[in-house]
């Protein structure tokens, strides 16, 4: 029951009044009853189908039934011959509102099938999300999507196993403006990255210090926000007068890659990754370790594809030993395998538990590193169905069932490469990856060159630093002479372009407040700040010094608790 616990989680963001909340919760176990519907169902008709099949169709040429089980009232789509025969209900989608879908699936086979929830639209078919359906229990799918347009529209749940029933309850579709989803990101800041603080000033005596002026200022954040660097760093004075003031997080764009460091094999080349490392620890940022392997068979040393099996084996542990006991302790984390849900070329040499294997090996090698899944596609697009966040826990879980795992963080790398953007598929997906407990965050941010470029990257930062799930983002912008990746924040003049205005914005919310008030006649004075470094000073008629300065440190607690800090003038 402890393990259920941690795979459906329950976060419910309250707002001001005339708001609707927004619920957070998701669940990735298969359960033998489904729950509520989320938002009593929202927009759907008869969404427990207590109602029998009012408000449901058949489409295709599908049939539908009203069951009953264990007092359980649920629909069945039966008699499928295409994916798209299925159950359907008629809806308006208004234009620009963010639809939350949810539903709870069952089929009756054995065998794990792959359902999604479809939206046939005046503009084509929008998939929404997917859940992978078992028998004998229910699982909950949860996905979103923006409205392009306002209009009708017909939701159904499809899969191209035609053989099997597909049992639908719990449906829920919820729509939120774009005002209410911004409530949302506000709402969820103030409790996932603000702490309330209650400053009380006396004297020596322990007098309070009753209209004793306080001024706060932030000196620095702690919320995990940082960007990648590359050698051009280490002698451009210009790239680190930009670079450095802004970051404490950095990932290292390519320098750590197997095919970098080992081009021919025995002949290994650290120097370029060393080089950076050093220059990190000289400024306090902390690296993230990128990366060990990657699944991807045109990303390996040329060398690796003419190797046996057993000779693949030993390079492959060859490989791990050398980077990641020259590296540990200088770095928080490791993407392991990299993009090991699109890709398979360990596994298909070395069988199915590879990656699995060498998961097991990091965490023996360097157990303070957080070891990461990373790969794309599964919040940026709904047309990627190979990594959608179900398959991802698909193969979370199967990593974790990998004797000898004995329940230590496997982190979920996102990578966010982003060409177009849907804010409800988005936050449904973290909502989904959230529930596996597992800590999270966005790896290689980007968007692609387009007319919207700035407005997405600003969308998009502030989704994942408003989501209570996501512990730190990592952007992906590493400065050439020759250009970027695919993103640059700055001009080769280092001058600001719009993605670099996005970011500053940002950063200065989350890591340069001020306030200033007066304490009441208990000497206290209370206020909600970001996580991160901060100097006060106390001005009162009584000190013989015109200001007293104290310095202290806003963490994250899981409590609500306000955390109560007692700043002691000194006589």
């Amino acid at each position: 029951m402890k393990e259920l616990l941690l795979m459906c989680a329950f976060i419910l963001v309250g707002l001001a009044m005339n708001s609707l909340a927004y619920d957070y919760s998701a669940c990735i176990e298969c359960l033998p009853n489904p729950q509520e519907p989320q938002y009593g169902g929202g927009i759907i008709r008869n969404p427990q189908l207590d109602e029998g099949l009012q408000g449901w169709s058949p489409l295709g040429e599908a049939k539908i039934d009203h069951r009953e089980s264990r007092g359980n009232k649920y629909l069945v789509a039966h008699s499928r011959n295409q994916p798209n025969d299925s159950v359907s209900q008629k809806l308006y989608l208004e234009q620009d509102n963010l639809y939350i879908i949810s539903a709870w699936l069952q089929v009756n086979v054995d065998d794990d099938v792959l359902v999604t929830a479809v939206f046939k639209t005046e503009n084509g078919l929008k998939h929404s999300g997917a859940a992978i359906v078992k028998s004998n229990c229910w699982s909950m799918l949860k996905g979103g999507l923006t409205a392009e347009a306002s209009g009708p529209a017909e939701l159904y749940f499809e899969s191209n196993n035609t053989s099997v029933e597909i049992w639908v309850d719990s449906v829920s579709l919820q729509p939120f403006t774009k005002e209410q989803w911004k409530s949302h990101q506000y709402q969820s800041m103030e409790q996932t990255r603000k702490r309330k603080v209650q400053l009380q000033a006396v004297n020596e005596q322990g007098k309070p210090l009753a209209n004793s002026e306080i001024n706060i200022k932030q000196k620095s954040s702690s919320i995990p926000v940082g960007c990648t660097i590359n050698p051009n760093i280490l002698t451009n004075l210009a790239y680190q007068n930009w670079y450095l003031p802004r970051f404490k997080y950095a990932t290292l764009e390519d320098q750590m890659k197997w095919y970098v460091n080992e081009p021919v094999q025995g002949k290994e080349d650290y120097s370029d990754a060393d080089a950076l490392i050093q220059f990190a620890q000289q400024h306090g940022i902390s690296v993230r370790g990128h990366n060990v392997h990657w699944d991807n068979p045109s990303l390996q040393p040329n060398w690796v594809h003419s190797l046996s099996p057993t000779q693949l084996s030993e390079a492959v542990a060859r490989r791990q030993r050398s980077i990641m006991t020259r590296y540990k302790n200088k770095v928080i984390s490791w993407d392991v395998v990299n993009e090991n849900v699109h890709f398979s070329f360990f596994e298909s040499i070395l069988g199915g538990n590879a990656s699995a294997n060498i998961y097991k090996v990091a965490h023996d090698l360097d157990p303070m590193a957080i070891p990461f899944m990373n790969d794309f596609g599964t919040i940026e697009d709904t047309k990627d169905m190979v990594a959608t966040p179900v398959k991802y826990i698909q193969r979370l879980k199967e990593i974790q069932s990998f004797p000898g795992y004995s329940g230590w963080p496997i982190g979920i790398g996102l990578e966010g490469h982003f060409s177009n953007l849907d804010m409800a598929y988005m936050r449904a997906s973290l909502d989904m990856l959230g529930a596996s407990g597992m800590p999270i965050w966005l790896t290689e941010v980007d968007v692609n060159s387009q007319p919207n470029q700035a407005q997405f990257l600003d969308e998009i930062l502030r989704e994942a630093l408003s989501h209570p799930k996501v512990q730190g983002i990592i952007i992906w912008a590493a400065w050439k002479p020759e250009g970027c990746y695919r993103m640059c924040l700055t001009d080769n003049n280092f001058k600001n372009l719009p993605t670099g205005d996005v970011v500053d914005k940002i950063l200065k919310e989350i890591g340069s407040n001020r306030l200033r008030g007066k304490t009441d006649a208990n000497g206290l004075y209370e206020a909600s700040l970001f996580h991160g470094d901060y100097e006060v000073e106390i001005t009162h008629s009584s000190l013989p010094n015109s200001t007293i300065a104290h310095h202290f440190r806003v963490v994250p607690n899981d409590d609500l608790n306000i955390t109560k800090m007692l700043l002691k003038a000194d006589m």
